[in-house]
């Protein structure tokens, strides 16, 4: 087999970082579909939810509520090290990354409402269905002058 340079926008020549950016530390990004996949189903007056979080421990992932909003972040951190017997690195890598969502669950969703676990890569969440609020029919009189 006979290596032929390729043809790219530069000119003939290798494409060095073509291979390089293959690697799926490139491909982790924010705005990708397959990040924290979420299933949700109502079941006995409450919302089921299900976040896809493979990779990540129960301690990397934080759920929030603020102003009838519920916010889900996994950060992760990691490090690779190999060293040889003198203790020199031979290769080393770092990546810090992390992917939020945030649904609404409404105003009346409290903290303690919400049950949460974390079990084989999956976010398990409860959260109470909120009953649309009963206005109370109140005669409206006009006033006479």
């Amino acid at each position: 087999m006979r290596m032929m340079p390729r043809r790219n926008s530069f000119g003939f020549g290798f494409d060095l970082f073509d291979e390089m950016f293959k690697d799926p530390f490139f491909s982790r990004t924010e705005g990708r579909s397959d990040v924290m996949k979420t299933d949700i189903k109502e079941k006995d007056g409450n919302y089921l939810m299900e976040i896809d979080l493979p990779g990540f421990a129960k301690e990397d992932i934080n759920a929030e509520l603020k102003d009838g909003y519920m916010t889900v972040t996994a950060t992760k951190n990691e490090s690779n090290d190999t060293k040889d017997e003198d203790g020199n690195y031979i290769h080393r890598e770092r990546y810090s990354g992390s992917c939020s969502r945030t649904f609404y669950v409404g105003d009346g969703v409290t903290e303690e409402d919400i049950k949460a676990s974390f079990k084989d890569g999956i976010l398990h969440l409860s959260i109470p269905k909120e009953e649309p609020k009963k206005l109370e029919e109140q005669k409206k009189l006009i006033s006479i002058e």
